[in-house]
């Protein structure tokens, strides 16, 4: 019926699908992931606030809208997994770089090493080749040691002192040139350890950075896998959107054809139910000129039985004194004037009002999905009426996709409609009469099974039929709304 709901998700456009791909690129995970989840929260709300049932709409909209919900509902997912492998990405760029420039300055180092064992080469060389001479001019002088060939050829020129000198200068090469070639061989053999290790090193680092490299392409493919994910999404919604508002004129076309619906079946029940009033009025009065009648004819008796009483009562009164008057010539004795006992009344009855309507809950279990009154169509869906909202005009109870729970009446009554109603599926309509003065009737809808018929009388607590979604109806569910003198009134506030 109109009174249900003909919500639908609207996909966000591919625009906001790009704004939000390039806020995730640009570094701003976290905000972002703080609006997906204010966004997923909203959804589900909105979700939660479409009842189980979507009159109104044909099956084909119906599962569009269904196609459309579940996408929406898989946006914040989709758009947190980009997010998730966007920060992957830079995270594996940034090892690979750090690792590539760990790379790039253990080669710099080796270089330096390298600078380091040429010219500690040269040196050695040098110090080899100082050496080499010292051995030379010994070679030369026989073997003998440097020293002493300086003093014998100084004794033979007679200069002492000078050979001596000599001597010393010698002997202070030789061994300078030793120290610093022992020096630079150890200079050499902890350059060539360094250098061992930072070869070493530089091995591990670009080991690690291809490895670095292969994580970094692999979170980009899983990123692009997510982007491609996310923007079929978005594509999908854009497209059932663009689809579910090229039919809204159909829909509203149907819409106005079950308002018009509603209000011809809720017009016979108005009618019928202002002629129970009229009824119940013309039965009140007719049981009052009645009652008056009674009480005339009542009073009548009573009074004529009062002159009768009272006529043999004045008989009797008369022949006492008669009698009296007799027995005072016999005796001095006077027996009491007799007194008649009071006519004795009836008790006069209160009629109580009754003190609340009388009905009872007409499921056991379930969960309320939907309440009665008008609803705004929630920010990001599609209104198909243009209207801004819709009236529920009655109270849901859903049962999670489990159909054939009973359907109780929810007071005493005549069934005056049982059958197939339309958008209404399987439906039932009692009349309870005037309540209060005022005409109820209780509507069921979307039974799997009606077990009444019309014309049949009720009562309370009565299984009438089962739950179902039949007729406009995505799930098991039992919509029930009350009649009062023509009217939906929100059920919750009579029972």
């Amino acid at each position: 019926m109109l009174a249900k709901a003909v919500w639908c998700r609207v996909a966000r456009s591919g625009a906001v699908g790009a704004l939000s791909i390039a806020l995730l690129v640009s570094g701003g995970v976290g905000a972002h992931a703080d609006e997906l989840d204010d966004r997923k929260v909203q959804v589900e709300q909105n979700i939660d606030h479409i009842s189980e049932d979507l009159e109104v709409l044909d099956d084909d909209i119906k599962v569009t809208d269904s196609k459309l919900r579940g996408l929406q509902a898989q946006l914040p997912a989709a758009e947190q997994a980009l997010a998730d492998a966007q920060g992957r990405v830079g995270r594996a760029a940034d090892e690979a770089a750090d690792l590539a420039r760990r790379v790039q300055s253990a080669g710099e180092t080796r270089d330096q090493l390298n600078v380091k064992m040429a010219e500690s080469k040269a040196k050695l060389e040098d110090s080899k080749q100082v050496i080499g001479q010292i051995a030379t001019g010994a070679y030369k002088r026989g073997g003998v040691s440097s020293d002493l060939s300086l003093l014998l050829n100084a004794s033979s020129d007679g200069n002492l002192a000078a050979g001596m000198d000599l001597a010393d200068q010698a002997m202070r090469s030789q061994n300078a040139a030793l120290d610093a070639l022992s020096e630079q061989s150890a200079t050499d053999e902890n350059v060539k350890l360094r250098l061992a290790a930072v070869e070493a090193e530089i091995t591990d680092l670009k080991s690690a950075a291809d490895a670095a490299l292969v994580r970094e392409q692999v979170a980009r493919d899983d990123a692009e896998t997510k982007k491609q994910s996310l923007d079929g999404i978005i594509s999908q919604t854009d497209a059932l959107s663009a689809e579910l508002l090229a039919q809204r004129p159909r829909i509203q076309e149907k819409l106005r054809t079950v308002e018009a619906e509603q209000v011809q079946v809720n017009g016979e029940i108005k009618e019928r139910q202002e002629r129970l009033i009229r009824e119940e009025a013309e039965r009140k009065r007719k049981a009052a000129e009645a009652a008056e009648a009674e009480r005339k004819r009542a009073a009548q008796k009573a009074a004529e039985q009062q002159a009768k009483w009272e006529r043999e009562e004045a008989d009797r009164a008369k022949k006492a004194r008669e009698e009296a008057a007799r027995q005072k010539k016999k005796s001095t004795y006077v027996k009491p004037p007799y007194v008649a006992p009071k006519p004795q009344t009836a008790p006069q009855t209160v009629p109580q009002e009754r003190s609340s309507w009388g009905l009872i809950r007409p499921v056991n279990g379930g969960r309320q999905t939907s309440s009665f009154g008008f609803r705004p169509t929630p920010s990001g869906t599609i209104d198909y009426g243009g209207r801004g909202g819709y009236v529920h005009a009655g109270v849901d109870w859903g049962f999670g996709g489990q159909c054939g729970t009973p359907v109780h009446a929810a007071a005493d009554g005549e069934v005056w409609m049982a059958g197939w109603g339309g958008t209404s599926g399987n439906k039932v309509t009692i009349s309870h009469g005037v309540v209060k003065g005022k005409a109820l009737a209780t509507n069921y809808h979307h039974m799997q099974r009606v077990v009444v018929s019309a014309g049949q009388n009720v009562k309370q607590g009565q299984t009438i039929g089962y739950v179902g979604t039949t007729g406009n109806s995505t799930g098991c569910h039992m919509h029930f709304e009350t009649i009062v003198n023509g009217s939906a009134v929100n059920p919750l506030g009579l029972l």
